[in-house]
Parts: C-alpha cells; structure tokens; sequence
C-alpha cells in the first residue's frame, strides 16, 4: 500500500512539472524576439525560391529591398543610401515600367509603357 502512495504522488509530480513546462514552453515560442540582426534577409516560398529579399549591398551605405515573382525574376525594387532614395516597378518582361529617384542632386520620375516608350517627369 505504502508503495502504491510512493508511486502515485511521483506520478502526480511529474503531471505537474510536465503541465508547467508546456505551459512555459508554448508561451515562450508565441513571444516575437527583440531584435534580428543580418546582413541579408530573405524569405522563400514552398519551393525555396527567394521571393523577398533585404540586403546590405557592397556599397556599405545601400539597403535594398526586392520583391520577386514565382519564377526569381525581380518585380520591385526598393533602395535607400545617404544620398536618397529609388523604387523600380518592374513590368510583364521586366522592364521597368515605373522609375522613382530622388537623390540629393536628381529627382526623377519615369513612366515606361507596354511599347517601350518612357514619358520622363523630371522637376
């Protein structure tokens, strides 16, 4: 009888620390982290294929963000350095079929159609 005691509350124990420890253990991984540090960023689909990517370029001063199709080619493009800043639209072949730059000396605005033919809007 005496064991069957023993053995129970070991049992009841073990329930315990075993139902804390999920707890604890689900909470924890719901809780975003602080802080992710990379020189380079990217997200992939079912596939791997890299559909987003943040980077760091060479330029230690560029930051580029680019977003990709099913098949890896480049749709937008989003860059920033200490001169400014510039965002490509990429068409069906793409093309860039929108152009923004603003930099410390050029701001420019550039519309490209289906046809190949660019309407620039500078100021």
């Amino acid at each position: 009888m005496k064991n069957n005691r023993i053995a129970f509350t070991i049992t009841l124990i073990n329930l315990v620390v075993l139902s804390v420890m999920l707890f604890q253990g689900s909470s924890s991984t719901m809780k975003p982290g602080q802080v992710v540090r990379a020189r380079l960023f990217e997200v992939v689909d079912e596939k791997g294929t890299v559909r987003a990517q943040i980077k760091v370029e060479s330029n230690p001063d560029a930051v580029v963000l680019r977003l990709r199709d099913a098949n890896g080619n480049v749709r937008v493009k989003l860059g920033a350095d200490s001169d400014g800043s510039g965002m490509v639209l990429a068409n069906g072949s793409t093309e860039p079929g929108v152009h923004i730059l603003s930099k410390d000396d050029n701001v420019k605005l550039a519309l490209t159609d289906k046809n190949g033919r660019q309407r620039l809007i500078t100021p």
